[in-house]
């Protein structure tokens, strides 16, 4: 249900008119299930340079043949990076990570010094461009000690716009520069989100509790089928 709940809260903050940078995992989900439901218009970019992709089932990578196929252009990457995100035609672009700071810079290339590595992560990939050239970022990442930490290991991408990080905890947004737990999900307190934060959490004086999902919202995104699911 967790997952769910993240799908459902990073869903509802997509419009109709947003045009989206996408990644493959809850990302995409959301993604799909904001499209499924209110947000019909929604422009999906996937990172294989897929314009306005509209997979009928989720993609298990960018280079799922459906989302070329459902697509109103297909471009070259590069294009993709030169035209439409570094030309400021995205709107938001969704991002996870291994690690978090306070202030929404995030890692994805390693654990542990950089030339010696207890873990050596995927790396950046077109995270930096994103996170620089978007006009929000929206991160999607469950909250635990060792995701959110008082210091990254390395920074891949800077946090300077992520406007929200959706948790399976709750919500944070920036204040005065500093992630702010502004909402947690039913059941959970905020001392939860305390305990699973490695900085001392900021917490708004009006912590609100996420609204629930409604049948609809459940109904679509039980029907959003990964391909190759039974």
């Amino acid at each position: 249900m967790n997952d769910e709940l993240m799908a459902i809260e990073a869903a509802r903050r997509l419009s109709n008119d947003t045009v989206c940078f996408v990644g493959i995992g809850l990302p995409s989900t959301a993604a799909n299930l904001a499209r499924a439901t209110h947000a019909p218009d929604c422009v999906l970019i996937y990172e294989s340079g897929t314009i306005g992709a509209k997979p009928n089932e989720l993609p298990l990578s960018i280079g799922d043949g459906e989302l070329a196929e459902t697509a109103d252009a297909v471009v070259s990457v590069p294009e993709m990076f030169a035209y439409w995100l570094q030309g400021g035609r995205i709107d938001v672009g969704f991002l996870g990570a291994a690690q978090i700071d306070k202030h929404g810079n995030l890692n994805s290339t390693v654990i542990g010094p950089y030339d010696s590595p207890t873990v050596r992560l995927p790396g950046g990939g077109g995270a930096p461009e994103i996170a620089t050239n978007v006009r929000d970022v929206f991160v999607m990442l469950r909250q635990t000690p060792r995701a959110f930490v008082e210091r990254l290991d390395f920074r891949t991408s800077v946090g300077d716009r992520v406007r929200v990080v959706v948790t399976d905890l709750g919500v944070l947004e920036p204040l005065d520069g500093e992630l702010t737990l502004t909402h947690v999900h039913p059941g959970v307190s905020v001392d939860d989100a305390r305990a699973a934060t490695g900085w001392e959490l900021r917490v708004a004086d009006d912590v609100r509790e996420t609204t629930a999902p409604t049948e609809h919202e459940l109904r679509a995104l039980h029907a959003l089928r990964t391909k190759g699911d039974a």
